[in-house]
C-alpha cells in the first residue's frame, strides 16, 4: 500500500502557494500598469478607450477578490459601452460586475443576459452569463433549465463553424445535462429526451419567452437601460 510522504505534501502545498502568490503579484502589476495608462489618457480620448481600461481594471480587481473596488469601475464601463452601443463589452462588464458579489450583482447578471440574447455578440460571453444562472439557482429551478437550453441554442445558431462551436456546444450540452440530473435525477438518454420535451426545452419560441421571466426576476425592475427604446431601433 502506498503511503503519503508528509514532506512531499508540504512541497506540493508550498509550490501551490508560490504559484498563487506569483499570479497575485502579476495581477497587482497589471493593475498598476492599467491605472497608469488610464491616467495618461488625454481628456479628449474616446470614451470607449477609457471604458476598456476601466473594465480590465475591474476584471483584475475581481480576480483578486476586491469586488467592492471593482464594482464601480465595471459599472462605469457598462454605462459607457451602453451609451456607445458596444453591447458585447457592455455584457462583459455585466459579467465582471456579477462576479464582484455586490448587492446589485444579480441585477447586473440580468442585464448581461438580456443584452447577450438580444444582440448577436460573441456567444461565449452570452453562454458564460447564462451559466451563472445555473450556479445561482436551486437544484429544482426551471429557470436553470431555461438558461441552459438557451446556451445550447446560442451555441448552435451564433457560433461559427469550427473548434469554437464544438467547444461551446459541448460546454452547453454538459450544462444542460448537469441541470437535468439535479432537477429531475435524469440518468438515461430516454429520460433526458422526455425531460427536454416535457419542459419544452426543444422549442426556442417557448423557452426564450420564459427566459424573459428569469431576467425579470434577476433585475427586479431596476433597469439601467431603456429596453423599449433599444428594441425599437433593432432591425425587424
Amino acid at each position: 500500500m502506498d503511503t503519503l510522504d508528509p514532506n512531499q505534501l508540504q512541497d506540493t502545498a508550498a509550490a501551490l502557494l508560490r504559484k498563487n502568490l506569483g499570479q497575485q503579484a502579476e495581477l497587482e502589476g497589471r493593475l498598476v500598469e492599467l491605472q497608469q495608462q488610464l491616467e495618461r489618457l488625454p481628456e479628449n480620448a474616446p470614451p470607449s478607450e477609457r471604458a476598456t481600461l476601466q473594465l480590465e481594471m475591474a476584471r483584475a480587481l475581481q480576480i483578486l477578490e476586491r469586488g467592492q473596488e471593482a464594482w464601480p469601475l465595471a459599472m462605469t464601463a457598462f454605462g459607457i459601452f451602453s451609451e456607445t452601443g458596444d453591447w458585447e463589452n457592455a455584457a462583459d462588464s455585466c459579467d465582471v460586475a456579477y462576479q464582484c458579489d455586490q448587492p446589485d450583482s444579480l441585477v447586473a447578471l440580468g442585464h448581461g443576459i438580456w443584452i447577450g440574447v438580444t444582440f448577436p455578440i460573441d456567444p461565449e460571453v452570452s453562454i458564460h452569463l447564462l451559466s451563472h444562472v445555473v450556479d445561482d439557482t436551486p437544484d429544482d429551478s426551471d429557470g436553470a433549465a431555461v438558461a441552459a437550453a438557451t446556451a445550447c441554442f446560442l451555441a448552435d445558431v451564433r457560433a461559427g463553424e469550427g473548434p469554437d462551436k464544438e467547444r461551446l456546444s459541448f460546454f452547453s450540452q454538459q450544462l444542460l445535462g448537469r441541470v437535468a440530473r439535479r432537477h429531475s435525477d435524469i440518468e438515461t438518454q430516454a429520460q433526458f429526451e422526455h425531460w427536454v420535451e416535457k419542459l419544452e426545452l426543444n422549442e426556442p419560441d417557448k423557452f426564450l419567452v420564459r427566459l424573459r421571466n428569469v431576467v425579470d426576476v434577476l433585475v427586479q425592475d431596476q433597469w439601467w437601460i431603456d429596453r423599449e427604446a433599444i428594441q425599437a431601433e433593432l432591425p425587424e
